[in-house]
């Protein structure tokens, strides 16, 4: 894994944005795509919100994903593997980088025909607690013309990233605005947070 961790370290400091396409295994990647789905029969996967506490509003005009958080106490087996990997990864952030960062947070994101997410900051305005942004995609058989591309917004550049199963993208939660462009196909990945508290 240390290789992959270098080539997302490494592709972090040449664009400010991090990219790996094999973070996630084939393996790994199959198992948690059958747990989405079975939160989604079980009609566990709800519709996302905007804002945190007080703030905390939904708003289907700016986003239309639905979300299940996933538990670091889980009993699946697919799920600890993933809790692992992340554990492997912010060790090897922290050991290297001297990134500080002591707790994670993560959901699984499902987005349907038609669904989008605007331009955005993950950071909230009251709480810097998140450091980086995680998305990892599970879409085995995306293609160009499918849509549901991540797009981010740097200060004289714009990335439009593939959601392309087994791939992770990494950049600062509180820096780069972004967006999900709409899809006309059925999205899905595993979104989250590095935290420094």
């Amino acid at each position: 894994m240390n290789l992959i961790f270098e080539e997302l370290i490494a592709s972090y400091l040449d664009s400010g944005v991090g990219q790996s396409c094999d973070f996630l295994s084939s393996e790994l990647s199959d198992g948690l795509v059958l747990n989405l789905a079975g939160h989604e029969m079980k009609n566990d996967m709800k519709s996302a919100g905007i804002g945190q506490n007080e703030d905390f509003h939904k708003d289907l005009t700016y986003r239309k994903d639905k979300i299940h958080w996933l538990e670091t106490t889980t009993s699946n087996s697919s799920e600890r593997l993933f809790f692992e990997l992340i554990d492997l990864w912010i060790s090897y952030l922290n050991q290297t980088c001297y990134a500080g960062i002591m707790k994670s947070e993560f959901h699984y994101a499902l987005y349907e025909q038609g669904s989008f997410y605007k331009k955005h900051l993950d950071q909230f305005s009251k709480n810097d607690s998140r450091v980086f942004s995680m998305i990892m995609y599970l879409n085995a058989n995306w293609k160009e013309g499918d849509g549901g591309e991540l797009v981010i917004y740097k200060e004289n550049e714009t990335i439009k990233i593939a959601p392309s199963l087994g791939r992770m993208v990494f950049f600062d939660s509180g820096k780069y605005e972004h967006e999900v462009l709409p899809t006309s196909v059925t999205r899905m990945s595993i979104t989250g947070w590095l935290k420094r508290s």
